[in-house]
């Protein structure tokens, strides 16, 4: 614990004659708090009580969930514009910010447009909001990879997750308060005044991102720029693995704040105290997942993600014979444990695994499988709910998700270790360094 501690104070503080390198990596480190507590009042837990006070069904609900994975395939044609670009901070800075004024833009929807037109709206200004961020988000997976040294690439951005995490922690338990405080318009009404503010926090610190020269592809053909990726077996491979993956696990886990809210009755609070635990696992995780992969590869280390994921998902299987709350208590655990995992691994598989000329095609290849397999996830989850609405009680109380997670596991116990069993070398470990 010390040594965690130390670590987080010794990328957070600024020192005098300090390299623009550290600079840097704490800028990049701020920029990231406001941002995820947009993400976190307007998304998750929050952005689903918001879709059930304008009317949203299960089903519709499974089309927001859908949007964010589906605009990913955007990525593909951002990675062959990308050759042509060399300002990357600025693109940067525009869809970044483009994409929360959109998002922040849902909330004036009820006050400028008749009730008949909420859904549709909210689901089109989202779409576009998206659209947006995963333009930017290419983009600044490329920055990232080369604004951040190899040797403590690890370990920083599981600093960085880390506190991060910390700040979508008391962003879940502060907005779940303000609803309960001030229920309905007024409390949903807070929350959007507070992203407008963070809006202007985060443009603030991209404009102040650093900005290192970006290498292109050679001048192949727009054809062999977008085979090269489907010619690495090793990485073709392990995005099939992960893209079915996430297919089956994507019917489930996000929809789990709907099952909360509208399956089990829990209030607001208790919905966001459950995910904010979920949070702080993460912020833990995020860590010692960092630490690790200082020793051993990432596409190792992603193989013991998968089980956990699909375990949170069958632990709902105990509300047969426990009480609800206890069950998603460890559910969220579990869940924590296994995405901190994942979200941190995965994006150092794609920075590290990946040959830097050709990163950003890569990184659209796997975002646009990945992404369209999690976009026909919550659309079959949110159609399952509504089915199971005619069926038995326990089939929408934990059914649906218990089934879902067994075939997780056997798809992660059987599988997996075939993919990522012999991974790629990676360096030795690390320090934080300079």
């Amino acid at each position: 614990m010390k040594e965690w501690l130390a670590d987080i104070r010794r990328v957070m503080e600024p020192r005098r004659n300090e390299s623009s390198n550290r600079k840097s990596l704490r800028i990049m480190l701020l920029e990231g708090i406001p941002a995820n507590i947009l993400g976190n009042l307007l998304g998750g837990p929050l952005q689903t009580a918001f879709l059930l006070y304008l009317g949203f069904t299960s089903a519709q609900i499974g089309i927001v969930l859908a949007i964010p994975p589906f605009t990913l395939l955007i990525q593909i044609f951002v990675a062959f514009a990308m050759r042509r670009m060399r300002n990357r901070r600025l693109f940067l800075l525009l869809f970044a910010v483009l994409h929360r004024v959109l998002w922040a833009a849902t909330g004036l929807i009820p006050l400028l447009s008749p009730q008949a037109a909420w859904v549709p709206l909210y689901i089109l200004l989202f779409l576009l909001s998206f659209a947006s961020a995963q333009i930017g988000g290419i983009i600044w997976t490329s920055l990232m990879a080369d604004a951040v040294p190899p040797a403590v690439r690890g370990k920083y951005f599981g600093i960085r997750n880390t506190i991060h995490f910390a700040v979508v922690c008391l962003t879940l338990l502060a907005g779940g308060q303000i609803l309960e405080w001030w229920p309905g318009s007024a409390g949903f009404a807070a929350l959007y005044v507070i992203s407008a503010a963070c809006i202007v926090w985060n443009g603030w610190e991209l404009a102040r991102y650093p900005n290192p020269p970006f290498e292109p592809s050679g001048n192949g053909s727009s054809a062999s720029l977008l085979l090269r990726p489907f010619a690495d077996k090793a990485f073709l491979s392990a995005t099939a693995f992960i893209a079915l993956f996430l297919l089956a696990q994507n019917i489930a886990v996000p929809l789990y704040s709907y099952a909360m809210l509208n399956v089990l009755k829990l209030d607001y609070a208790t919905v966001t105290l459950i995910t904010m635990l979920q949070n702080v696992v993460m912020m833990v995780g995020y860590y010692y997942w960092g630490v690790l992969n200082g020793r051993y590869p990432a596409r190792k280390l992603l193989l013991w993600t998968f089980p956990l994921i699909a375990g949170s998902c069958f632990l709902w299987l105990g509300m047969a014979v426990l009480p609800a709350l206890p069950v998603l208590i460890a559910v969220h655990v579990l869940l924590g444990v296994g995405l901190g995992g994942y979200n941190l691994l995965v994006f150092n598989f794609l920075i590290g695994d990946t040959p830097k000329s050709e990163r950003p095609m890569y990184v659209a290849i796997f975002s646009a499988l990945t992404g369209f397999a999690g976009f026909l996830g919550p659309l079959a989850g949110g159609w399952m709910y509504k089915a199971a609405a005619a069926g038995p009680e326990w089939l929408q109380r934990f059914g649906l998700t218990a089934m879902t997670g067994a075939v997780l596991m056997a798809f992660a116990l059987g599988v997996g270790p075939l993919v990522f069993g012999a991974g790629r070398n990676r360096k030795p470990p690390f320090g934080l360094g300079a």
